[in-house]
């Protein structure tokens, strides 16, 4: 690495900031400068002669994914690394392989209200009471469901409590009636995208091929659509580097799931 993209860096950070092969973790808490090694690391990776469209750095806010472009930017000027949230990323995934899961490649993506519309619907479609649950209840449990790539088939072949029967006699029509209409709630973008993965073997490994060099920021709060993801594009090249603090966990009620970063040692030895 270049003098100038060493400067400001501690011996960890340099340590970080060079290794490229193989995976890495770094455990590291807020003001810690996890952004300046991150975005030093992938300067230096496009130093190296990496192509910069095999790099994909994935964030939970498009506030961090803003502020690590624009750092980048400054340093190697306009580039091809994709650099996003776990969301858009995804996105364009599915866009181009929509067909595999049963949607248009112009699938639409609901908002809230929409999704609230969309499951009224279903609840009408289901001839379904809600006189022991909410609207907003149903929403979260299916959503739940999703983040842990339950998918409606798997809820009905399973015993649960009296509360998530309720849930499964909604959810195959909720699932169905956004299917007819070629869309996506927020939840399916993960789940669809995981499920990809998961069934075409073919695909995950040109996928896993082409995105040789993946980064994560915050791995504590993966849920486990987005471990699923990340797992199956680091197999044939496990060059995964994730950051991330088990004491900042935050997104618990979306499902994150704090093994995943205390057993990354497991996972990739």
């Amino acid at each position: 690495m270049s003098s100038q993209l060493l400067d400001g860096l501690n011996p960890s950070q340099v340590a970080a900031a060079t290794h490229i092969e193989g995976p890495l973790l770094m455990l590291a808490g807020p003001g810690s400068g996890k952004t300046r090694v991150i975005t030093h690391r992938i300067a230096h990776m496009i130093e190296a002669g990496i192509a910069p469209n095999q790099i994909v750095a994935l964030t939970f806010t498009n506030k961090a994914a803003g502020e690590m472009r624009a750092r980048l930017e400054r340093i190697v000027g306009r580039n091809d690394v994709w650099l996003g949230t776990f969301h858009s990323f995804c996105v364009r995934l599915l866009r181009r392989y929509a067909r595999l899961v049963g949607l248009t490649e112009n699938f639409s993506i609901y908002d809230t209200d929409d999704a609230k519309a969309a499951l009224l619907m279903a609840v009408a479609e289901a001839d379904f009471e809600l006189t022991h649950t909410t609207l907003g209840k149903l929403a979260n449990r299916i959503s739940y469901f999703k983040n842990r790539l339950v998918t409606p088939d798997i809820l009905q072949s399973e015993a649960f409590s009296s509360n998530d029967h309720q849930v499964a006699q909604v959810y195959p029509v909720y699932q169905q009636l956004l299917l007819r209409n070629s869309a996506v709630d927020f939840d399916d973008i993960l789940m669809h995208v995981a499920t990809l993965l998961r069934s075409h073997a073919e695909l995950r490994q040109t996928l896993d091929s082409r995105f040789r060099y993946i980064m994560v920021d915050e791995y504590q709060d993966t849920n486990l659509a987005q471990y699923v993801i990340v797992r199956h594009l680091s197999v044939d090249y496990p060059n995964l580097a994730a950051t991330g603090d088990p004491d900042q966990s935050i997104y618990g009620w979306r499902g994150a799931n704090l093994r995943n970063i205390l057993d990354f040692e497991q996972d990739y030895p």
